[in-house]
């Protein structure tokens, strides 16, 4: 039974937005079409301009773009953002067992969905409200205010069911993942072939006419991007390929079907990329609030202010950390940032190589991945594994030697692998990279599922659809 707190959100069940669960089977040319659909309408939010701010909006949040599918200046200035930050608190408490919350129930399942509507609707608003506080439109009139942060909360609401209707089963995948994947794709292509400052053109160009020298577009100079950024980002996407293929695998018998075996997969990155999200989005969110604080204060010098001195000091020029909380979690972007403070780079990557481990194990049990609870979907599917009994505690007690360990060292590998790409300034953010990997192999295995339970309709209950 659902806890106190999510009682809470039961009369708003009927009056928040919702996307109903598909009545009948959808086939799969309709899953393709609505979750091309649903990119497209990502797409074109991302080109839209926001009414009402004046030209050349001075970008603050570069860091938070790609992790959170953003556009500057555009309806898809939060992007999936609130989103994101709603199911990472939620999530928290219900990992902490702070509120209580029984995912395997539909009824919990049903108020943790609403609770986490509420709490990115509010999220949108605040968020909203805090960019136009900020000042980071510039001087508004107070109507010009209003139909500002109207675009912003229409826009955030439009996001979150865009997400739900792929979710709810129209699509495939989930939108988050979805938008993600589009925007790491046109970041890197944007720093390969941008005409202004791409590696491949813009900065190409300035090496030709003698204004930068070889050793600079090797390593990068300023804005440009560099050909060890470039290099890294092809390595960077066959290691974490080759990543996604290491696992451990459980025989399996199926008793529904006499001599039919299978084998239960258990990769080393068991939960997937949700540990680096989670990580980046509450870094985004430090970097964010912190860098609020300090230009809602008057920006004050360093001493003044104990607070803003922890949460972190700001370059008004640039708007870079430069010191503080906020300094510690925004990863060095290039060989040249790492050399100059390799102290902050080996902090930044402690700091998110712990979070992504504490993130692996709290999702292991929210997400349904604990070892209970898979041994209770494998036995109620007909699987057992051979030489035991068909009952679920043996197959749990084997689960429990395997999911927890590499649910450890899988968040480890992850925050690894992200901390050190952005080390070597790769294109599109080395978390970036490895969301983009992951989603692609996700939804490769995804067509694949989709594809053979549409032609053998059999499969479906092995499946577990």
């Amino acid at each position: 039974m659902a806890g106190r707190f999510l009682n809470l959100f039961k009369p708003l069940g009927r009056v928040m937005p919702e996307i109903k669960a598909p009545e009948r089977k959808v086939s799969f040319n309709e899953k393709i079409f609505w979750t091309a659909l649903v990119l497209i309408v990502y797409l074109i939010m991302s080109e839209i301009s926001l009414y009402g701010i004046p030209a050349g909006v001075k970008e603050q949040f570069a860091p938070l773009r790609v992790i959170f599918a953003s556009n500057r200046g555009t309806l898809m200035e939060l992007g999936i953002g609130p989103i994101v930050t709603a199911g990472l608190i939620l999530q928290l408490l219900v990992g902490s067992a702070i509120i209580q919350c029984d995912m395997s129930n539909p009824e919990d399942r049903g108020l943790f969905t609403t609770a986490s509507k509420f709490f990115s609707i509010l999220l949108t608003g605040i968020q909203a409200s805090a960019y136009i506080i900020s000042g980071m439109y510039g001087a508004l009139s107070g109507p010009t205010t209003i139909v500002i942060f109207l675009q912003l909360l229409g826009a955030g609401i439009i996001v979150m069911l865009l997400d739900e209707l792929i979710q709810k089963g129209w699509g495939l995948g989930s939108g988050i993942s979805l938008f993600i994947m589009a925007g790491v794709a046109q970041n890197i292509l944007w720093q390969t072939f941008n005409p202004g400052t791409g590696l491949f053109v813009g900065s190409l160009d300035m090496l030709l006419r003698g204004n930068q020298t070889l050793v600079d577009w090797v390593i990068g100079a300023g804005a440009y991007p560099s050909l060890i950024g470039f290099i890294a980002t092809i390595v960077t996407f066959l290691v974490i390929i080759y990543l996604e293929g290491i696992r451990v695998e459980l025989p399996l018998t199926y008793a529904g079907y006499k001599g039919f075996r299978s084998r239960y997969p258990i990769k080393l990155l068991y939960v997937s990329n949700l540990p680096v999200i989670f990580a980046s989005a509450l870094f985004a969110n430090v970097y964010f609030f912190s860098q609020l604080i300090w230009s809602t204060q008057g920006r004050p010098a360093p001493g003044q202010n104990i607070l803003i001195d922890f949460l972190g000091q700001y370059n008004a020029t640039n708007n870079q950390p430069i010191s503080g909380l906020a300094y510690y979690v925004t990863a060095p972007q290039s060989v040249h940032d790492v050399a100059a403070d390799p102290i902050r780079a080996a902090i930044y990557l402690a700091i998110l190589v712990s979070f992504c481990a504490v993130f692996s194990l709290i999702w292991l049990e929210v997400g349904g991945l604990g070892p209970s609870r898979v041994a209770k979907q494998l036995v109620d599917s007909g699987m057992q594994i051979p030489g035991y009994r068909r009952s679920e505690k043996p197959v749990e007690s084997i689960l429990r030697r395997y999911i927890p360990v590499v649910t450890i060292l899988g968040g480890i590998v992850v925050g690894l692998v992200a901390g050190i790409s952005d080390f070597l300034g790769v294109f599109g953010s080395g978390t970036g990279i490895l969301l983009a990997v992951g989603i692609i192999y996700q939804y490769y295995e995804l067509l694949m599922r989709e594809r053979a339970a549409e032609m053998f309709p059999a499969f479906r209950r092995i499946l577990g659809e």
